[in-house]
């Protein structure tokens, strides 16, 4: 119900990711009046609407969404995973609120502190991996060494890479950049066994595919992120205003579509939308707020790819040998 658009958006991806993977069932959560008229005959046998009125605002307090709002689709949805009638839970809402609602009822799982928002980044030979984004402001050399240690689990699962590469995001490469923070936890990856730490990676060389994994802290990683995505709007409505400047530009481009269409999708960040609250007993992934039709298909698949993956019993594994 949340978002920059809602169900009139939300639900016609929905629809259409239902039609490709027959095997799926969604729960959609929200206005019923507003979900119903959207959804195709097709698929409506394979839906189940759990209506309510009650919405948590995007610019409300988590705590207050958490304590005030449990009837809103968020609290609805989490208690869908918790209960074990769905398998993950999605929204574009809120990423305070969904943090806040998915860790009271989902706890995190046995010795994992925090969790972290963990989604790809597009790079020369693919893509690349980034957490926290946006969850932690403030962190701990050992909450680095975890969200590093999550998502080398994550990845090797997803990417069938038995052992992916980690980096730490910094100021530098040299090793003696960086705060202590940084310099502490370059320190535990360095003597972590498990972990294929290869060093610091600079801003610039993230979408150079140096490492399958960037970890920081989510100060440093949403402004990463926000940033990435601000270029990569801006590289695209340049290209489009230099086709448009003028007649032999537009006759030129012709020519030159093949390869600016890969461009484009190579580096469209509706491609890449959909990241995992990484931690969890339970797949919850967070949509971005401004997800389009083409955005939120795409968190689905990432959605869909995670509840198969058997990630939860992974990470409860691996963590549990140390604890």
């Amino acid at each position: 119900m949340s978002g920059d658009f809602g169900p009139r958006v939300l639900v016609p991806a929905t629809v259409k990711y239902l039609r490709q993977h027959p095997g799926l069932f969604a729960y959609l959560i929200g206005d019923r009046s507003r979900i119903a008229p959207l959804l195709d005959s097709s698929v409506r046998h394979r839906t189940s609407i759990v209506h309510t009125d009650e919405v948590v605002a995007m610019d409300e307090s988590p705590i207050n969404a958490l304590r005030h709002k449990k009837r809103s689709s968020i609290h609805l949805a989490v208690e869908l995973v918790r209960n074990g009638d769905a398998s993950a839970c999605l929204s574009a809402g809120n990423t305070g609120a969904l943090m806040a609602i998915s860790k009271y009822f989902l706890k995190t799982i046995e010795g994992i502190d925090r969790p972290a928002i963990c989604g790809a980044l597009p790079s020369l030979y693919g893509h690349s991996y980034l957490l926290d984004m946006g969850a932690n402001v403030d962190c701990e050399a050992e909450h680095l060494l975890q969200f590093a240690r999550m998502a080398s689990v994550m990845v090797s699962l997803m990417e069938r890479k038995p052992l992916p590469t980690v980096a730490l995001l910094n100021n530098g490469e040299e090793e003696i950049k960086g705060n202590s923070q940084v310099r502490e936890a370059a320190q535990l990856l360095t003597e972590h066994d498990a972990i294929n730490y290869i060093g610091y990676v600079e801003g610039h060389r993230i979408f150079e595919a140096v490492a399958d994994i960037i970890v920081c802290d989510g100060f440093v990683g949403n402004i990463a992120l926000k940033t990435s995505e601000g270029v990569a709007s801006y590289i695209l409505q340049k290209i489009r205003q230099e086709i448009k400047a003028d007649f032999v530009s537009r006759c030129l481009s012709l020519f030159a579509w093949p390869a600016l269409y890969r461009v484009r999708n190579s580096i469209d960040p509706r491609v890449f939308n959909g990241a995992s609250l990484l931690g969890l007993q339970g797949v919850v992934v967070k949509s971005h707020g401004h997800a389009d039709e083409k955005a939120f298909y795409h968190a689905l698949e990432q959605a869909h790819m995670l509840m198969e993956s058997n990630m939860i019993e992974q990470l409860d594994q691996v963590f549990s040998q140390t604890h």
